[in-house]
């Protein structure tokens, strides 16, 4: 008999070729612990305690180029020590069942000249610095004011998107299952598709085509190098982070999706997924306090999207255990990404499962260096740092 029950975080799906065991995803988190840009052991246990068989995790942006740091001690995969030092990270996640995507990051203009090689200014589609509303975190713990970046000359743009396609080859490499190119959040590729930041009058800015151009050239490149079923693309086109503005994000989101599923459609294989992240990730995502905008419009933001997309959906940003059961029940999403509640409760997994209570995080020790506190040694539901069960 056909089981009509609705799907729930805790169904199995289908993503791709993968085989997933429930639809609670590790979303993409900066946690600044790979010391001077290098994966170290602390990020094998971390990962490894959010790993569940046939789960899903995201790693954190990981940088493509010395030019894509906008963090202190961010993991990068340019490098063949930092592919070395990954293999061990992606071999802890497999020994615990779980399958897992590399992001590929370049912050652009969301950076500052102490990141970048001969303290140069960052690149960017603009020259506009981001506005003082936002800070930035420097290397020795304090905020700086965010510089003028240089706007990057059409024909130096192949290097950058040959930077991504090497990243992702490197990732494959390293053992990776897959790629999500970090296409959100107000960073690089984002400060193409956004018309709020996005003021060229070349080929790459202007019409809403050409300020996707640079988001399908990267993509292109990308599954050229190592297949559609192995990438994913990250998006968020309502979200103000960074000063990353639309005038129409629903018709942005919309040209997005057009283009994945006409490539899609070209290649006669679809994406692993989409992942879109809600736009009440802003009121949650960056302060305490702040109400998320309202739930009809960020509802039917993204279902258009969803409807639109052809192919797996993910969906981020302030889901608790009510929300993404909702989300899955209705069809607005296959599968849900958790970020601040999977840093506090590694069995996160176990904890929406059991209805269990969940630890508060400490938003204090988010980007810390320290490489247990804050980090590894928040406790499993046996009170110890290991799962008291394997799902």
């Amino acid at each position: 008999m056909a089981d009509n029950h609705p799907a729930t975080l805790f169904s199995p799906y289908k993503m791709g070729k993968f085989s997933l065991s429930h639809r609670v995803v590790l979303a993409p988190m900066t946690r600044c612990r790979a010391l001077n840009g290098i994966p170290r052991p602390a990020l094998a246990e971390y990962y490894a305690q959010r790993s569940t068989p046939g789960g899903f995790l995201i790693t954190e942006g990981t940088l493509i180029s010395p030019t894509a740091p906008g963090f202190p001690h961010v993991p990068g995969i340019y490098s063949e020590e930092q592919v070395e030092a990954w293999r061990s990270v992606v071999d802890a996640v497999h020994a615990k069942g779980s399958i897992i995507f590399c992001q590929l990051w370049h912050v652009g203009r969301a950076s500052h000249p102490v990141y970048q090689p001969g303290a140069a200014p960052p690149i960017s589609s603009t020259n506009k610095p981001i506005s003082s509303r936002w800070r930035i975190l420097l290397p020795d713990q304090s905020y700086g004011v965010y510089p003028q970046p240089r706007p990057l000359d059409a024909s130096e743009i192949p290097q950058i998107v040959d930077h991504y396609r090497q990243s992702a080859i490197n990732a494959i490499r390293a053992g990776f299952d897959g790629i999500e190119i970090h296409g959100a959040h107000g960073y690089l590729i984002d400060q193409f598709l956004k018309d709020g930041i996005n003021d060229r009058t070349d080929d790459y800015g202007g019409p809403i085509s050409n300020r996707c151009r640079f988001l399908m050239q990267v993509l292109k490149a990308v599954v050229s190098a190592i297949g559609a079923e192995r990438v994913a693309v990250r998006i968020s086109p309502a979200i103000d982070h960074l000063d990353a503005m639309d005038s129409d994000p629903l018709r942005l989101g919309l040209a997005v999706v057009e283009r994945i599923n006409n490539l899609q459609q070209e290649l006669g294989k679809r994406l692993t997924y989409l992942h879109v992240t809600q736009p009440r990730y802003t009121a949650y995502g960056q302060t305490e306090s702040g109400r998320p905008g309202s739930e009809e419009e960020e509802a039917q933001l993204m279902r258009t999207l969803r409807n639109a997309y052809e192919g797996t959906f993910m969906a981020s940003g302030g889901f608790t255990r009510e929300l993404g059961m909702e989300a899955v029940a209705h069809g607005d999403a296959d599968l849900v990404s958790y970020g601040r509640l999977f840093i506090s409760n590694p069995d996160l997994v176990e904890r929406l499962k059991l209805n269990a209570p969940l630890t508060k995080y400490n938003r204090k020790t988010f980007y810390t260096q320290d490489p247990v506190k804050g980090y590894t040694d928040y406790p499993f539901l046996s009170g110890t740092n290991e799962p008291i069960s394997r799902l």
